[in-house]
């Protein structure tokens, strides 16, 4: 656990305001490998990817263990710090979630408030709030004070105008124990720079443009989410798509 807790307060250090932390996210060994070798500092997942890469719905019904077994194939093969997208959660307890994630060798997790039993819409933030403080008192009773990054889907369910609940929303979560804040599709740098102000916390932005102007912004994390992967696929289809074009064509 030590190491673990190394681990954990190296990748806390990371966040830093106008320095951001940026993670491009792995969904397998391949990705993460390549992630590392480019300069990356540490290494997060993207649910997303990860599901669709082993054939599973992105939604609390996936079956955890193969989730959290790539997660594991991840952490094993890069020697940096591991911080894994656990959806909401998947509704396991608190300290279940925490024991698999420390199992797996991450030492971070996003844990997002979309309420999955009702597309579209939030969950109560006071029930965020009270889970986030949950597995942040499970971390501390595990040894190792892991990074919660609390991901804040306002702006995908209500659009551009969300940013006073994304505020809201956002010093509840801190207030729990969330270390970073993300509101996700956040890429508009002046928005960026309203939301930092707000909270005065780390704030997760997602890439749209340049890494440089959320700097600016004073974001302390940029990431990509499944970005990566989707592009990924379009490469590989459009190699399909050339070497079988032939196999297409109708007979003549």
């Amino acid at each position: 656990m030590s190491d673990l807790a190394s681990a954990a307060a190296q990748l806390r250090s990371m966040h830093k305001p106008g320095d951001p932390l940026v993670l491009v996210n792995a969904w397998d060994v391949a990705s993460a490998e390549r992630a590392v070798a480019a300069g990356g500092r540490a290494v997060g997942t993207s649910s997303v990817a990860i599901a669709a890469s082993l054939g599973l719905p992105d939604d609390p019904s996936a079956p955890v263990g193969p989730l959290f077994e790539a997660v594991g194939r991840i952490a094993e093969a890069v020697e940096v710090p591991v911080t894994a997208d656990l959806l909401d959660g998947y509704g396991l307890d608190p300290a279940e979630l925490v024991d698999r994630l420390l199992a797996a060798g991450a030492v971070g997790c996003n844990i997002e408030d979309s309420d999955h039993a009702r597309p579209g819409s939030l969950l109560d933030p006071g029930g965020v709030a009270e889970r986030l403080a949950a597995i942040r008192s499970a971390a501390a009773g595990a040894g190792v004070d892991i990074v919660i990054n609390a991901r804040i889907d306002a702006y995908v369910h209500d659009g551009p105008g969300a940013t006073p609940d994304v505020i809201a929303r956002g010093r509840r979560y801190l207030d729990a124990g969330a270390d970073c804040v993300y509101p996700l599709r956040l890429t508009d740098p002046a928005v960026v720079r309203d939301v930092v102000e707000g909270l005065d916390a780390p704030v997760n932005a997602n890439f749209g443009g340049s890494v440089a102007d959320l700097a600016a912004a004073g974001a302390g994390r940029v990431s990509i989410g499944p970005r990566g992967f989707f592009s990924a696929l379009a490469a590989f289809e459009g190699l399909a798509a050339e070497l079988l074009v032939d196999q297409r064509r109708p007979a003549v």
